[in-house]
């Protein structure tokens, strides 16, 4: 049975150059990769993480160029799987984004508008190298909405439509992100998993870590496969050390090495 996973996430503006705080899809601005090097030293946040996620929450047309610098200073400093996303719309932007330290492309719009696109790159880099991201708002009591465009744009599908309308058999894993709950540290949505129909696809589920016991948690889900947080403040310090430590105590399944 696959380990679970804890992913952490940051939000880049390739345009201002700013790493960002989420909440509600409303972003802040945090500080630049300067300031990201010195408040995170990589060598020992990737001993208690699994995985980084890296997107670009750019609201106008993304600069693939800084992104891809950013992409390669961050990579040569954090020794672990890097999925990045910058508004992936050809071949050539995702080549761009692998050859500058990201192992796996994450996209968004391409899935519901580009199904030619998700294709190519399943068969150009295999289906374990695409993570199909998707945005979810609570519209009323017991329904929701898909979001795509960094939240801008509404498609009219409802969760249980949702994997229907996706080549799903081109996604390695899908990154499952809720609005309500982004940045929010009020812990995860629940009620998004029950009503998303099965599917034998690893989840990353999203939007609404605050501390630890979130965490845990939400690996402890039989439904989800990796728990991931973008909260920075939250996870300065030894918060992600400590939140490893007892999940594992707590008997949830994650990898384990041994430093000299």
């Amino acid at each position: 049975m696959p380990k679970k996973r804890i992913i952490f996430t940051l939000l880049f503006d390739s345009n201002n150059k700013f790493f960002h705080l989420s909440r509600n899809f409303n972003l802040q601005k945090v500080g630049d990769i300067d300031w990201l090097n010195k408040n995170y030293n990589f060598d020992l946040v990737s001993r208690y993480i699994d995985e980084l996620i890296v997107l670009d929450v750019t609201r106008e047309e993304s600069n693939l160029n800084e992104f891809c610098k950013m992409l390669k200073n961050l990579s040569s400093k954090c020794f672990l799987p890097i999925a990045a996303g910058c508004h992936i719309r050809n071949e050539q932007s995702a080549r761009n984004l692998l050859l500058s330290g990201a192992d796996k492309l994450v996209l968004n719009t391409s899935l519901f508008k580009n199904k030619k696109l998700i294709k190519e790159l399943r068969l150009s880099y295999g289906r374990q190298c695409i993570v199909g991201s998707i945005d979810i708002k609570k519209s009323n009591l017991h329904n929701f909405e898909i979001f795509i465009n960094n939240g801008r744009d509404k498609i009219e599908l409802s969760l249980n439509e949702i994997f229907d309308a996706i080549s799903i058999e081109d996604i390695g894993e899908f990154y499952i992100n809720s609005i309500d709950k982004d940045g929010t540290g009020q812990d995860y949505n629940y009620e998004i998993l029950e009503q998303l129909p099965k599917i034998n696809i690893p989840i990353i589920f999203a939007g609404g870590a605050g501390n630890p016991t979130h965490i845990i948690n939400c690996l402890k889900n039989n439904k989800v496969d990796a728990a991931s947080t973008a909260h920075l403040f939250n996870f300065i310090g030894n918060s992600l050390e400590n939140t490893r430590e007892k999940a594992i105590s707590e008997g949830i399944e994650l990898a384990t090495w041994e430093y000299f």
